[in-house]
């Protein structure tokens, strides 16, 4: 004999249907963010020959003047060793130079040389400027609910304790050595 579907259960499936709907379509929403990301990086690489974090830190060394590591990692959300090993790659590129201070010696800063300017001046702009612009745009009670929401996704994806900066990127695959 078929047993008839009670309400709760009837209730109880169309809930979990429109869940279902409604995660497939945060899912899509988060696949399009970091596609965009992707792509965003993919143009920048193939156009300055630069990562996302490399042209963020040489956009903070052109926007803070002759600064220190620990200055630049401050500033984007990096730590200093990561900081320092993108200045050995962008110095063996000539695009910054590292020089010691004339009055403490332990001291060393960073500028950038003509031809990290160029560099930089011939970079698409980061798609997070572009967030960025938009997102200072909404109200304090708009961009409070966004943050919940995505600190509540992150949460649930078990992302909520990994290391992240708000620098948006892809990162690289390893390179065989």
């Amino acid at each position: 004999m078929i047993e008839k579907e009670t309400y709760s259960e009837t209730v109880d499936s169309h809930i979990s249907a429109a869940a279902s709907s409604q995660a497939d379509m945060v899912l899509t929403s988060l696949r399009q963010i970091i596609r965009a990301i992707d792509v965003q990086s993919k143009k920048l690489a193939r156009e300055t020959g630069l990562t996302t974090p490399q042209h963020v830190v040489l956009k903070a060394v052109d926007e803070l003047g002759e600064v220190t590591t620990r200055q630049i990692s401050g500033h984007v959300s990096l730590s200093q060793p990561t900081v320092t090993l993108m200045f050995d790659n962008l110095e063996k590129r000539g695009l910054v130079e590292r020089y010691r201070s004339t009055t403490d010696k332990r001291i060393v800063h960073s500028r950038l040389t003509e031809q990290g300017q160029a560099a930089l001046d011939a970079a698409p702009p980061l798609l997070q400027d572009h967030f960025l612009d938009q997102f200072g745009d909404l109200s304090k009670d708009h961009r409070d609910h966004i943050l919940s929401a995505l600190t509540e996704v992150a949460r649930m994806m078990g992302a909520d304790e990994l290391d992240a900066s708000p620098v948006l990127t892809i990162a690289s695959p390893p390179t065989a050595q």
